[in-house]
């Protein structure tokens, strides 16, 4: 299913797509927590942002799967879909911090201690889910343009 769109294969289409919008996500989603002003002014971006991470990133994966039984395998596609794997947990962490925050923004009560104390624990947790998201966007990206250019990529199995 996720194999190729008029003859083309899939993965890289959809992979560009899923290395903009994750890391967009994650900087959205970072902003969003330690800004108020920007939290105030996005309200369902960084949630609506990390959603479409949380569906691109299966995609991607999948994809990826079709693309590698057509190339067939090798060490470097081996290591890229195993890093590729570790995305999907950073990308549900951004989602509930980015749902959390969300709701805390509606219910949030002006200036208590209480209410400052959630908000750097919301500050901690999207620079963690974030920072996580996007070194392990970067690392993937980096063994998967390695992997195709360093012509180790097997021969295509038709």
């Amino acid at each position: 299913m996720f194999d190729t769109f008029f003859g083309l294969p899939m993965h890289p289409l959809i992979v560009h797509a899923t290395e903009v919008v994750v890391p967009t996500a994650a900087l959205v989603l970072l902003i969003a927590a330690v800004w108020p002003r920007f939290r105030r002014w996005a309200k369902l971006l960084p949630l609506g942002l990390t959603l479409a991470a949380l569906v691109l990133v299966p995609l991607s994966t999948e994809s990826g799967e079709a693309l590698e039984h057509r190339i067939g395998e090798s060490s470097l596609i081996d290591t890229h879909a195993d890093l590729a794997e570790g995305l999907l947990p950073w990308v549900i962490a951004m989602v509930v911090v980015a749902a959390v925050l969300l709701l805390w923004n509606l219910r949030k009560t002006p200036n208590t201690g209480a209410s400052k104390w959630v908000a750097v624990v919301l500050m901690v947790a999207a620079l963690g889910a974030s920072t996580g998201t996007i070194v392990q966007a970067i690392v993937i990206g980096h063994s998967g343009a390695t992997a195709v250019w360093s012509g180790d990529m097997g021969t295509p199995t038709n």
